[in-house]
């Protein structure tokens, strides 16, 4: 139900300039005496929706953002493991060591773990299947 409701709420966002100028142009406009052609204010819709399916991938790329700074940021990837996990070793993400849990049972050295979760400055890590 989440994932509806949030991405009701980006398509929402994403729609926002339709709706304001369509509500201007068929029910402000018309109720101050100024009356707006159809097919223009079609066209002016029309182009809106345009723009927005050219721009809405990149719009969905930045909605769907992950963190990419901090410890929170290595969660989901992967570390070699340095030091033997037994359950506790050392592991090596990308040029950094880092001190790690295994939390299923143990990895061997140079066996690939992912990172499920950072525990101050240690990674909890279990091995990839």
């Amino acid at each position: 139900m989440k994932t509806y409701i949030k991405n009701t709420l980006k398509i929402l966002s994403i729609l926002a300039d339709e709706i304001v100028v369509g509500i201007f142009l068929f029910l402000i406009l018309p109720r101050a005496g100024i009356k707006v052609p159809l097919k223009p204010a079609l066209a002016v819709i029309g182009f809106l929706i345009f723009k927005d399916v050219i721009a809405v991938k990149f719009l969905w790329e930045i909605f769907e953002k992950r963190i990419e700074v901090g410890p929170e940021a290595l969660v989901g990837k992967e570390a070699v493991v340095i030091e033997e996990l037994n359950p506790k070793g050392i592991v090596k993400v990308g040029n950094e060591l880092w001190m790690a849990e295994c939390i299923n049972g143990m990895a061997r050295k140079n066996e690939r773990v992912k990172i499920v979760k950072v525990k101050g400055t240690k990674l909890l890590v279990e091995p990839q299947e």
